[in-house]
């Protein structure tokens, strides 16, 4: 592989910079970097090697692990030590002091900002039992069994009692997440809370919803119960245009909404994208998500997962979280339509340096339209690359469906000028 200092290219986005550690990087026994390394975790995890909350003893890293992840259950780069114990990447402590995801979403609806018309359930007491057929429950749900594991933590299957509908439960180790380092000032626990406090304002069509947050202080289990969404967005053999334009449409419109209400998603990928039975496509997983006070979107701490990695990304320092939530959105397509990653390398580092350097490679058969949309998210420069706004606008998607209608929320928010919310 050429050294980086050999394209001249790089330079001009200052890809050159090395990261400040190496990263820590599980290895197969010949020493090289497995492909399924960089990818998610399963979500049905076959083997259980996903941390399931019942050993708060558990190892923080899992050999077997097939997404490049550093503990058990986290996304990959997410965490992130190297040999040394000092942070790659995270850059928490680095940038400057922020408001707390709480502090800005109560500042908002002191000033009349909210989204959701029902509040998000608080219940501060579990009650265990069992219903006539043996089945375990907790308070009004029903344990069906486990579908799936998310960010620190297993998912399980629930049925309501009272309103007779599933609900899919994170159910998290509250002790194991507080011991659980992500950054020097922030455990696995703080992500979580985070996590809790922007879905708790968030209300549209295509995100997923946050019903009730059980946290009985008494126990060490910490619940999040989230509306049901049937299937996973499964793109291995590629997808027809039509599915995949009515796809990105939904998750452009999704995307809107959070980047006008200055929350970054900071993960979109197929994994955290869930499709009803209807077809339509919710974002889920905020686990890595932000949300900020005002238009600075500025970053320091490492996005979800490498191979949806922005190219400002990978150099280590501060980037734009709305600018590199677009860039995984045209990752995302490019697997809708090809079934594959566009950069992908045998090894995190190049990984990253494909991601950095190497133009994408776009089937010759491609639709133009669909072709131009896929290079435009794909500009390797932030400050060119099509804004959301601009995609909704592009002719293929458009397509035969029209333009993409405006989101009213009830809030208000994202329709205001920036100065209200100051004053």
């Amino acid at each position: 592989m050429a050294d980086l200092t050999d394209i001249g290219c790089c330079s001009c986005f200052s890809f050159l910079r090395k990261p400040r550690a190496s990263v820590p990087q599980p290895r197969d026994a010949d020493g090289t970097f497995s492909e399924e390394l960089l990818k998610r975790q399963s979500a049905e995890d076959p083997d259980e090697s996903f941390y399931t909350g019942d050993d708060p003893d558990l190892s923080l890293y899992n050999g077997d692990n097939l997404d490049g992840s550093f503990f058990n259950g986290d996304d990959p780069d997410r965490c992130l030590y190297d040999e040394d114990g000092n942070d790659y990447l995270d850059g928490s402590d680095d940038g400057p002091p922020r408001k707390s995801s709480e502090d800005i979403i109560q500042s908002r609806a002191q000033n009349g900002f909210a989204c959701r018309e029902i509040p998000v359930k608080e219940t501060n007491k579990v009650f265990r039992s069992e219903d006539e057929n043996g089945n375990k429950m907790v308070n009004q749900y029903v344990h069906l069994g486990k579908i799936g594991s998310g960010s620190y933590g297993k998912v399980v299957l629930y049925r309501n009692v009272e309103d007779g509908k599933l609900y899919a439960v994170k159910v998290l180790n509250k002790p194991y997440m507080m011991k659980v380092r992500v950054v020097r000032s922030e455990t696995a626990m703080t992500d979580v809370l985070r996590e809790v406090s922007i879905m708790k304002m968030l209300n549209h069509p295509n995100i997923v919803n946050l019903v009730e947050v059980i946290n009985d202080p008494n126990i060490d289990k910490f619940y999040m119960v989230l509306e049901y969404v049937e299937g996973k967005m499964v793109c291995d053999n590629g997808l027809e245009e039509a599915t995949a334009r009515n796809y990105l449409r939904d998750i452009i419109y999704g995307l809107m909404y959070l980047h006008s209400h200055n929350v970054i998603h900071g993960d979109i990928k197929p994994d955290n994208l869930l499709v009803t039975s209807s077809g339509n496509v919710k974002i889920g997983d905020f686990s890595v998500s932000q949300v900020f006070e005002d238009e600075d979107d500025m970053l320091w701490r490492s996005p979800g997962t490498p191979v949806f990695t922005a190219p400002e990304c990978c150099q280590g320092s501060a980037y734009h979280g709305r600018a590199s939530d677009t860039w995984a959105v045209g990752v995302t397509l490019y697997c809708m339509m090809s079934g594959h990653y566009p950069f992908l390398g045998d090894t995190l580092q190049e990984t990253y340096d494909k991601i950095a350097n190497d133009p994408v490679q776009i089937p010759g058969d491609m639709n133009p339209q669909l072709a131009d949309l896929i290079q435009r998210l794909l500009c390797k420069d932030p400050g060119d690359r099509i804004t959301l706004q601009a995609a909704a606008e592009h002719p293929w998607v458009v397509g035969d469906k029209g333009p993409m209608p405006e989101y009213i929320c009830r809030c208000g928010f994202g329709r205001r000028e920036r100065n209200d919310f100051r004053e």
